[in-house]
């Protein structure tokens, strides 16, 4: 069954682009499979780890939720899209610093969930913190580094049990 093909465009990292998606393309599959992004992990594939987690005009969203038509004019932001070449986003570089990265599965849709909070709320507290990532699983256990992470990127005073 090949179904309806629909012309998408979108910007991508700072990039437009125009694909051609069938009406069931996931924006996951349109990411990992037309412009090779594959930093968004596909895992549950039912909205439930947030290993997929894109920002769509600034917002996180599970791109496995999210049909590619949906995300028509849209300005999406990938994993592969926060470093500036060689130099790593302050979110990114707080995740290595800390040891947030474990097996490093989440840490995509976890940075990218992050990112998110922080533009919304830039001094976020533990509690906010710990509600705002809640959506994102971590089976490595880092969380605590996570949430350690996140408040040194965001320049707040760590502390807080989970």
């Amino acid at each position: 069954m090949t179904g309806r093909t629909y012309s998408v465009s979108l910007t991508v990292n700072g990039r437009p682009h125009t694909l051609d998606v069938p009406a069931h393309h996931t924006l996951l599959r349109a990411l990992r499979e037309q412009l090779d992004l594959v930093g968004t992990k596909e895992c549950c594939t039912e909205g439930e780890c947030g290993a997929c987690t894109v920002l769509v005009d600034g917002q996180a969203v599970d791109s496995c939720l999210m049909l590619a038509v949906e995300a028509a004019g849209a300005e999406i932001t990938t994993i592969e899209g926060l470093a500036d070449g060689d130099r790593l986003d302050p979110l990114q570089a707080a995740f290595l610093e800390t040891g947030a990265v474990q097996c490093g599965f989440c840490t995509p849709g976890m940075i990218l969930t992050a990112y998110a909070l922080l533009l919304k709320t830039p001094k976020p507290t533990h509690d906010e913190i710990i509600r705002h990532m809640d959506d994102n699983l971590c089976r490595c256990g880092a969380q605590v580094r996570i949430v350690d992470a996140i408040q040194d990127a965001a320049g707040v005073a760590k502390g807080g049990a989970l």
